[in-house]
């Protein structure tokens, strides 16, 4: 285990850790002074690009450390370490925002709509459809996918549906804000104890081929929690220390992008979620490619956990935060969607669970979802 130490921080890591630190200084030093306004455009758009870059490649290393941590710790609980680490640097953004000089009261609701759209019908399109021409069907653990979708469409009615009908122009008020995030914060918390507990089976990849007794449901010849690993344990704070390190320059940096993406969407009149879609852009892309990966290695359980898995936790986590932080700072949230958006959600919600209802997916599934998320970048962009 010693000649794994050697490899813990290499040449690319420390490069590319070293220049995001190197951000974060200039930024403490100078940003005040880039950033007040008025702001240049030359001096903001080449200010964007860097904090945009530089925050982009820290998620990259937190997503490599954290798919370390994975391989060293085995499903589900190294995807549920990469899932929660990207949903941090979520959270981490849409605060920044809200606690930004502008008045974006959506920018929670916004980034969860687009991590849904970006998600199970982007990314998980993509996956379905590339990895279902390289090997054609592709087996996954049904159970697994109906809890998460289970969960996906209880948090996400009552996050982003019910506000337009019990609450006032789409907020809810303090005590619906404060009951609903703990309803949201106990359930999560349970669905996290029984995925990682006497549940954990119904989180991994089925062998090749699976057994069916008539009269009775599917039976996963390869299900069995998986063979007991010698576990590193030097690697293991190593990797951790890493992430952290890699989490922290976007912690220091995610202000002064606010600043930029409230200028920014002011000054070409784009629309407000706009700055939901970057910001699920800016934080999903690496667990994305991920996912593609595990799709293309012929591995979709592993694809089905970081996707719906993802969207879980960015519900479960983001919206007690986002509600939590409106309370604390007095500003509003709105998070009642507008009605085009709850059709969307309602066409990903039923697909989905059409989707996921077998064992194994199709590029037919795949095509569907995609041919969704192409209709909500319209709607997007024109309503």
């Amino acid at each position: 285990m010693k000649s794994a130490s050697p490899h813990l921080l290499s040449r690319a890591t420390a490069i590319q850790l070293g220049l995001a630190w190197v951000v974060v200084g200039l930024f403490r030093e100078w940003g005040e002074g880039w950033l007040s306004e008025p702001i240049s455009p030359v001096i903001g758009l080449g200010a964007f690009l860097v904090l945009f870059g530089t925050i982009v490649m820290a998620a990259f290393r937190v997503v490599n450390e954290a798919e370390h941590l994975a391989q060293q710790l085995g499903e589900p609980y190294g995807t549920l370490i990469l899932t929660l680490s990207i949903v941090a640097i979520e959270v981490i953004l849409i605060s920044a925002v809200m606690l930004g000089p502008g008045e974006f009261p959506t920018i929670g609701r916004d980034s969860i709509l687009s991590v849904m759209m970006i998600i199970l019908n982007l990314i998980m399109g993509l996956c379905i459809l590339l990895g279902g021409f390289r090997f054609g069907e592709q087996e996954y653990n049904a159970q697994g996918a109906a809890s998460y979708l289970s969960m996906t469409t209880l948090l996400v009615g009552v996050a982003l549906v019910l506000p337009n009908f019990i609450g006032t122009a789409g907020s809810f008020s303090a005590t619906q804000a404060v009951s609903f995030s703990c309803f949201t914060v106990l359930l999560y918390g349970v669905f996290l104890t029984l995925q990682m507990g006497s549940y954990r089976r119904l989180f991994l990849q089925p062998a090749a081929g699976m057994l069916t007794i008539p009269g009775a449901g599917p039976t996963f010849s390869g299900a069995s929690p998986e063979p007991r690993r010698q576990l590193d344990r030097r690697m293991i704070v190593g990797r951790s220390l890493l992430l952290l390190v890699a989490v922290l320059p976007i912690v220091l940096l995610s202000h002064d992008l606010a600043i930029l993406i409230d200028a920014g969407i002011v000054a070409v009149n784009a629309p407000p979620a706009l700055g939901g879609v970057l910001i699920a852009i800016i934080v999903f892309t690496p667990e994305s490619l991920t996912a593609l990966r595990a799709a293309l290695a012929n591995e979709m359980q592993r694809a089905v956990n970081l996707c719906l898995g993802a969207f879980v936790s960015t519900v479960g986590l983001t919206v007690p935060a986002v509600l939590l932080i409106g309370l604390w700072t007095g500003k509003p949230v709105v998070m009642g969607i507008s009605p085009a958006n709850m059709v969307l959600v309602a066409i990903t919600l039923l697909i989905s669970m059409m989707t996921f209802q077998g064992q194994r997916t199709s590029p037919i599934q795949g095509m569907v979802h995609l041919l969704l998320f192409a209709v909500f970048g319209v709607t997007l962009m024109t309503t």
